[in-house]
């Protein structure tokens, strides 16, 4: 049964009897039925399949039939013992056709060459034949052999010596790179596993074509393999172990080959992907979509701190304004309360001229000269006690009463002025008192007692304060043993005398410590006698640098010393011109005489560091 074609335009339906009801369905006409109904319809005949299928194997046997062979002119020379290395293709006429030659075209090609060459046949036309195995009628069979088995036949292709292995090199793809390498990968081609094989293409190709071109080649799967080129048959081992050793030998000589010829497919690819024009093509123009990404990344930052820096200009303008304005405001406030206090002062100088006038009007309420002029200092001090309110009620009440009732309302409030200023006195008399109780307290408090440290006790404890700055371990142990080791008095001090110590020390104002310090060196001229003066002397070429005075090192001073110390080591040629001038503001002399000072110091610091810890230890 045959499915007729749906008209244009319409769809083919079956009706499927079910339990349920009917459903349409779309169906799509396939198979062999249908593609004999389209051949039919095509060449417009009535004809059934198995007709066309018969047609189809006539015209294979016809072709068969019409199959030209080409006589191997060196076929009666060939050495049937070696037969191996002979072309097999050649051997039964099929030089023209080869790997495409089909089974029937094999097939047909030995019977034509059967009938030709058998030995029986030529033995009846008188013609001279090898004994056995040695006719040349041999070869003919093993080619048919080969050729016929699929396995062998696919074996002898993969060696076969008509091909070409040859890769083209750069210099010659150079110019015309499809017309050498087309017809190298085509050729290349037929070792594939997969068919379809992509074509190299055209120079306006896609980038998708060549990309799948490439990707398949990269990825080549090839059938080819080297069984055929065999030194040792298995077949002919006497024993197992002799079969073993043989094999193995073949597998790793057909790996071997296997591995050369896949490097060989790379070497072609390899080379095919540098000279491909369309890759550069495709490389540039990658190059310059990165470079047109990169350029608006670029425009697209630069747009964005433009806009950003455009808001903050806004903001720092809204900023100033708004600075600007409140500025304004508060000097404005201020020129306010300016005219007001000059307001407030002109009344206060007002009511105090008033004042003043009214007293000397009235004569100082007295005729005595001494009491008026103990009147006027007493007016004098109201003037400048009085706030304006006080002062403009005084003169109300002296405008509006006679001199004696003036007078008594004049005594009365400087009666009150000058409790006020009693009051005040009194007040910081008695903070003057706490003051001081507070600082002798202090003074006095302590470990030693300020009675027990000497003024060479309080030289050796800045001494060593200085010598062991912050950061030490264990800092007021190690002060207090260096002021054990060292001071003359014999008293033993404490970690805890030497802090209490220290802080009076800092409580100290800079006067009294520099009358410690005055004392000290006092001292010491008095037990090493007057130190002598250095004679004023030209200095040397050497030393030929401007003098400079002997200030005290800062901190940024001391650490650009201690960079230089470690820029230039100990073999460095003229070292100390080199650090000098990395030290702005000081001479070489100056970098030396402070180098042998923090010598000295960590010196001293590492002492007095090991006999803490040596004292430690025997405390233990």
């Amino acid at each position: 049964m045959m499915l007729r074609g749906a008209p244009e335009g319409q769809a083919t339906a079956v009706l499927r009897p079910l339990a349920t009801a009917s459903v349409l369905c779309q169906v799509e006409p396939v198979g062999r039925w249908f593609e004999a109904f389209i051949k039919r319809r095509n060449m417009h005949v009535s004809a059934s399949f198995q007709e066309l299928e018969d047609e189809k194997e006539l015209s294979e046997e016809s072709g068969d039939e019409e199959l030209q062979l080409e006589e191997f002119p060196l076929l009666k020379t060939l050495d049937p013992k070696d037969w191996k290395n002979q072309d097999h293709y050649l051997v039964l006429g099929l030089g023209h056709l080869r790997y495409k030659a089909s089974q029937k075209q094999i097939k047909a090609a030995h019977k034509a060459m059967v009938l030709k060459h058998h030995p029986d046949k030529r033995k009846a036309a008188g013609e001279q034949i090898g004994e056995g195995d040695n006719d040349y009628f041999t070869c003919i069979t093993k080619a048919y052999e080969i050729l016929f088995d699929p396995v062998k036949r696919r074996a002898f292709n993969s060696v076969d010596p008509t091909f070409d292995n040859t890769v083209p090199s750069k210099s010659e793809a150079k110019e015309n790179f499809f017309e050498v390498f087309s017809p190298v990968f085509e050729r290349n081609s037929r070792w594939s596993n997969i068919k379809n094989v992509p074509k190299l293409g055209v120079a306006n190709s896609s980038f998708e074509e060549v990309d799948a071109f490439y990707s398949f080649w990269y990825n080549f799967d090839s059938w080819r393999e080297f069984s055929y080129l065999d030194e040792e048959e298995k077949e002919k081992a006497e024993c197992r172990d002799e079969r073993r050793w043989i094999e193995k030998q073949n597998r790793a000589t057909r790996a071997l080959r296997k591995k050369e010829e896949m490097n060989r497919i790379r070497t072609l690819i390899d080379t095919a992907y540098s000279c491909d024009p369309r890759i550069k093509k495709f490389k540039e123009e990658e190059k310059a979509k990165k470079e047109a990404e990169k350029k608006a990344k670029v425009d697209a930052k630069r747009k964005e701190q433009e806009e950003k820096e455009k808001q903050r200009q806004a903001e720092l303008e809204a900023a100033r304004l708004a600075k600007e304005k409140e500025e304004e405001a508060t000097r404005q406030q201020a020129l306010l309360m300016k005219k007001e206090k000059d307001i407030q002062k002109k009344a206060v100088k007002k009511e105090r001229q008033k004042l003043r006038t009214t007293c000397k009007n009235w004569s100082y309420f007295s005729d005595n000269e001494a009491e008026c002029v103990k009147m006027m200092e007493e007016v004098e001090k109201l003037c400048d006690r009085l706030e304006l309110t006080s002062l403009q009620c005084l003169n109300e009440a002296l405008t509006s009463t006679t001199r004696e009732e003036g007078k008594a309302a004049v005594e009365k409030q400087i009666e009150e002025v000058n409790e006020q200023i009693k009051k005040e006195r009194e007040e910081a008399d008695a903070r003057l008192r706490q003051a001081t109780r507070s600082t002798e307290k202090s003074t006095s408090g302590g470990g030693g007692g300020s009675k027990n440290w000497s003024e060479d006790d309080l030289q050796l404890l800045i001494k060593a304060v200085n010598l062991f700055p912050a950061g030490t371990n264990s800092r007021w142990e190690v002060i207090a043993n260096y002021m054990n080791l060292h001071s003359t008095t014999g008293i033993k001090r404490t970690a805890k005398d030497v802090i209490n110590k220290a802080k009076n020390l800092q409580k100290l104002d800079p006067h009294q410590k520099d009358d410690i310090n005055k004392k000290a060196f006092d001292k010491f001229k008095k037990e090493h006698g007057v130190v002598p003066q250095a004679e004023i002397a030209t200095p040397s070429e050497r030393f030929d640098v401007p003098l400079t005075d002997s200030s005290p090192w800062t901190t940024e001073e001391q650490k650009l010393l201690e960079q230089a110390l470690k820029t230039y080591p100990v073999n460095t040629p003229e070292r100390w011109e080199k650090i000098a001038a990395s030290v702005p503001g000081r001479s070489k002399k100056d970098c030396m005489k402070r180098y042998k000072e923090l010598v000295e110091m960590v010196k001293a610091k590492k002492a007095a560091q090991e006999q803490v810890l040596n004292a430690a230890k025997t405390k233990k």
